[in-house]
């Protein structure tokens, strides 16, 4: 945690999306912590503003920015109010996805296609717009993934899809923005969330199968341990890590 020395992100600007609740909420407190100035984004804007209201009151600066990620002049107005308020830009953390829990056979169109937009498009587009901000810092993408495109349940058809297409966009960006500086992992959080009783909820109660067989026996905390991870790989000490998926899941996935 950040002491009398300050934290390893400061001076950093960071953008992190979805984060007015579960992880995105955890590794928003998590690097302001450490000295970052965030942005928090997020469709509700009550929620990104309880967010920065916390970290405020914790001693560290942040703004809450109401964002529909699926729409690129909104990510373009939220990339610039950021800057704006802090003349640079260090962190891109890539959270917010929309989430349908449904069958191959029931899936519909329509929901596959919110999930591609605010999933992988969105990814793309809020990278896309950051480039030259995260050139300039010699910044960092992290792309929010997910285990169960490793190793799915069922009801997970387009989260799955999506998720995956969101770990090799970040992996293909890594090859191409290294010559800049620019550095872009993924994480595969298994954490306590909202979106963690949305699938309990679309899997008639599959969160106690699954917590059966994490090797550490318990659900992460956003904050504590994805948070945490966040920054590892944007700090120092993550330097020379680009192109990789940290798996923050107790091992829940390479173990079983």
């Amino acid at each position: 945690m950040r002491g009398t020395d300050g934290g390893v992100l400061d001076g950093q600007v960071a953008i992190v999306t979805g984060a007015g609740q579960g992880v995105g909420r955890g590794v928003a407190l998590a690097i302001s912590a450490e000295g970052a100035k965030v942005a928090v984004l997020g469709r509700t804007f009550s929620k990104c503003d309880a967010v920065a209201g916390e970290i405020r009151g914790r001693g560290g600066e942040a703004i809450a920015l109401q964002c529909d990620i699926e729409h690129r002049d909104q990510i373009e107005a939220s990339v610039e109010r950021t800057v704006a308020e802090w003349g640079r830009l260090d962190l891109l953390v890539n959270n917010a996805q929309t989430k349908v829990f449904q069958s191959i056979r029931r899936m519909t169109d329509a929901e596959m296609e919110t999930m591609w937009q605010s999933g992988p498009m969105a990814s793309f587009r809020f990278m896309q717009v950051c480039f030259a901000y995260l050139r300039e810092a010699k910044g960092c993408v992290i792309n929010m993934g997910s285990g169960s495109g490793i190793m799915p349940h069922g009801a997970m058809s387009g989260y799955a899809m999506t998720k995956e297409a969101v770990r090799t966009l970040a992996r293909v960006a890594a090859v191409e923005w290294g010559r800049f500086g620019i550095r872009v992992n993924s994480i595969c959080p298994l954490a306590e969330s909202p979106g963690a009783a949305e699938f309990d909820d679309a899997t008639g109660g599959a969160v106690d199968e699954v917590t059966a067989m994490i090797p550490i026996g318990h659900w992460g905390d956003a904050e504590a341990d994805i948070g945490r991870g966040v920054v590892y790989l944007a700090g120092p000490d993550g330097r020379y890590i680009t192109g990789t998926t940290l798996m923050i899941d107790g091992g829940y996935n390479y173990l079983r």
